[in-house]
Parts: C-alpha cells; structure tokens; sequence
C-alpha cells in the first residue's frame, strides 16, 4: 500500500469513529483509532477543510453538513425494487410461496413487486394494489413499526371494515396484534384481506432507521401452520435485514 492509500485508509478509520460517536476531542480520536498524534492532526484538518468534518467551539469534531447532502443524495437514488428483487427471488425459490413487497402510501399500503412463479395456486396480490394499513400482513408490519403517535393518531381516525372473515375489526385486538409484531419482530394474517390465504411478514427500515416496506412470503392458509410458522417467519426477518442493510440500516 503506496503513502496516499495508507492516508485515505486512514482517513476513513477516522471518520468510521463517528458512527457510534456523535462528536470527539482531539484525544479521542487518537486514542480509538491508534493512530500517531501528528498524522491525526493532519487529516482532521484536511477532513475539516474538506467539510467532513466540523470542530465545535468546545473543539470537539462532529460529521459535516457534507454527509447530510451525500446522505440526502444516496435515499433518493435508491430503488427499492431494484434492491430488493433478486432477495425477493432468493426467498421465493427457497420457500416457494409468494414474495411480496410493500410500501407505505399515506394510510394504505402498495403492492410494488411481487414473485410467485414457483407457487402452485397465485394469490390475487397485483402490484399496485391497495389495502389499509390494518388489513394483512404486509400492511399491518408497517404499521406496528410507525411512531407510537402515528399509530396512535392512525387508530383515531380509521374505521375498521371487513374484507374477508379474518380482518381484524376490533381495534383493541389491532392494538395487541401490533404489540405482538414488535415483541417477535413480524406478524401474521390469516384470511384477512382474501378467504383462505395467509401471510407472514417482516418491517424494512431505510439508513435513519425509519420504517419503510414490508415484506411478506404469503400463500394458502393451509401452507401456515405449526411448524410452517417460525420457518417462514425466520426467512422473512433474514430477507427483511439484507434488504435494510442495503438501504443503509445500521441496526446499532
């Protein structure tokens, strides 16, 4: 590794201290990162002139108004779908039940993308339909991970209707499905938004954390139980992180 390698490399191991550290002294920087006291000088200020970093009047070093432009840039250059279909596919031929993907749109939520090749009776999931966010499973692990003032807001204002004998009308029994999602990390539907279909489904975040998409390997209800459950739920979750992970969600 030539000088200019070794002083990028290095630059970064620099700037990699601030994703668990909000802000740093001097000090600090070179005690976490092993770094001799000159060659840390140095690339602070080079890293600070830059506008990668930023030195506080109480001389600690914070991330630069930079990375808020590069991280604005990076969100809106990402497409879901295109990220999340080859995992979709990977999941779909593994479980061979329908793959659906997800994305919250005001109070409902959108089908984007769908796979089910491999499975022997389709579902009736067009990309492009709507559901409420109570209704299914895909649309209800959206729901369960909003901020407790949008769920609360949400269960103000929406009338709970039926769409098939399963959807959940009751809405404290709403409340306690959406508490379940949380404590096991996906949710379960059955004959809610169509009669003799099931769905499991887990949240996806983007880099803030935030909750963005669901989803959800989904087939006829007697495919989805004992067993059959913790399996696909443990696929779902697995599939839900790589998807996150490459929107930037950290998971710290």
């Amino acid at each position: 590794m030539d000088i200019k390698n070794k002083t990028v490399v290095r630059s970064m191991d620099i700037v990699n201290l601030f994703i668990d550290h909000t802000e740093l002294t001097f000090q600090e920087v070179i005690d976490r990162s092993g770094i001799p006291k000159t060659s840390v000088y140095r690339m602070l200020l080079s890293l600070e002139e830059m506008g990668f970093l930023e030195k506080g009047p109480d001389l600690k070093y914070r991330l630069g108004l930079l990375f808020l432009t590069f991280g604005h840039l990076v969100s809106s250059r990402l497409d879901i779908r295109k990220i999340a279909y080859p995992i979709m596919e990977n999941l779909h031929n593994d479980v061979k039940e329908a793959v659906n993907l997800i994305i919250k749109q005001g109070d409902e939520a959108v089908y984007i993308e769908k796979i089910d090749r491999n499975q022997k009776v389709r579902l009736y999931t067009a990309i492009g339909r709507r559901s409420p966010l109570y209704a299914g499973a895909c649309s209800r692990i959206i729901l369960s991970y909003l901020p407790e003032t949008e769920i609360d807001a949400y269960m103000e204002s929406v009338e709970l209707k039926p769409f098939a004998m399963g959807t959940i009308t009751d809405k404290d029994h709403l409340i306690e499905t959406i508490g379940q999602a949380k404590k096991d990390g996906y949710t379960i539907s059955n004959s809610e938004l169509e009669n003799h279909t099931s769905a499991i489904a887990a949240p996806i975040f983007d880099y803030k954390g935030d909750v963005i998409a669901g989803i959800s390997i989904a087939g006829m209800e007697a495919n989805y139980q004992d067993e059959n459950i913790p399996t696909f739920a443990a696929k779902a979750i697995e599939a839900a992180k790589e998807i996150s992970q490459c929107l930037g969600y950290l998971n710290r």
